[in-house]
């Protein structure tokens, strides 16, 4: 096992590693260098090739990278003399359009960013997973049919309608709900919580539904299985045969989808946070490219790519834990 978990661990490293390089020559593969955006358009060459010596951004692209890389684990000085900027770790770069740390940014986006994802992933999880289970033990029967129509619904409908939909109903019409808004939970648990049910609630309707079409089909198929079979022969209670042997065995693809959904999200939610008015990570990263902010458009793909192998490493961990098979591929 620890073998197992090293190789993954290792191998999620060298992704990172690539991404954060490829990133990064994207950067400079840009037609309009960062001290044209600073100096702006009726900048003489003069005056960028001032700015690109005061950033640095006259040295080798390598020699860049290794300052860049150096920065998020332990700090850097960007720029050289009376302009020079202090940049502690981790230090993802500055922004040339606000004239901050990126680090600044980014911490304002990802909580609200982390508090949309992980509570609508909690609620879309467990409903997806309930009702595909419940379904597949009554199959043919009314909740079947009722829970198949749900499925179909939430796959149909589209976040910006729901969530529109959900605000005129609960927000302006019953007036049971304020308007969505991002409040830190540790400045007041219960505004927090309030303002995160509308994004939660769209998010657990819409991506539900795969989940409990996926959870049907493979406990139809897991409930034909030998072991399951056997299980009941040997006189073991129905609770522990559907939840203890069949529901884990039929449950790996749906970790495997539910990680990758997980760090997607995580690295923006571009849609739900526009749809709320909630500036997030994906709200932030979209702004940034409009204004081609590019320092905060490579930190938010940093990120992104870094929620997303993070995420794909621990459902490796859960996917040998749960089948001790995968720990031999």
């Amino acid at each position: 096992m620890a073998r197992f978990i090293l190789r993954r661990g290792s191998l999620a490293l060298l992704t990172l590693f690539g991404v954060s390089v490829l990133t990064f020559a994207m950067f400079f593969a840009v037609p309009t260098s960062p001290a044209e955006l600073q100096c702006g358009r009726d900048c003489r060459p003069a005056q960028v090739a001032n700015i690109e010596k005061q950033l640095g951004l006259d040295r080798p692209i390598y020699v860049q990278y290794g300052e860049y890389m150096k920065g998020i684990v332990a700090g850097r000085t960007i720029g050289s003399g009376d302009t020079a900027i202090d940049c502690p770790a981790p230090c993802l770069g500055w922004s040339f359009r606000s004239s901050e740390a990126v680090t600044s940014i980014v911490g304002r986006a990802l909580p609200v960013t982390v508090s949309i994802v992980v509570g609508g992933a909690v609620l879309w999880a467990l409903l997806g997973v309930t009702l595909g289970f419940i379904s597949a033990l009554r199959r043919g029967t009314w909740i079947d049919r009722s829970a198949i129509g749900f499925s179909l619904a939430g796959a149909s409908l589209q976040i910006y309608f729901v969530g529109l939909l959900l605000q005129v109903f609960f927000v302006y019409t019953l007036k049971w709900l304020p308007t969505p808004s991002y409040t830190s939970p540790f400045d007041n648990v219960g505004d927090w919580f309030v303002g995160m049910i509308l994004p939660w609630t769209t998010l657990a309707f819409l991506n539900s539904a795969i989940y409990a079409r996926l959870t049907r089909a493979q406990m139809l198929e897991t409930l034909s299985e030998d072991f399951v079979r056997t299980a009941r022969a040997k006189g073991l209670p129905s609770r522990q045969v559907y939840l203890r042997h069949a529901l884990r065995a039929g449950i790996t693809p749906i970790v495997t989808i539910f990680g990758l959904d997980l760090g997607v999200s995580l690295g923006g939610a571009v849609i739900t946070e526009n749809v709320f008015g909630m500036p997030g990570l994906g709200f932030v990263a979209a702004d940034a490219a409009r204004q081609l902010n590019l320092p905060v458009v490579m930190a938010t793909v940093l990120l992104a790519a870094f929620f997303i192998i993070l995420t794909n490493v621990i459902v490796d961990w859960l996917y040998a834990y749960i089948d001790p098979r995968v720990r031999l591929g």
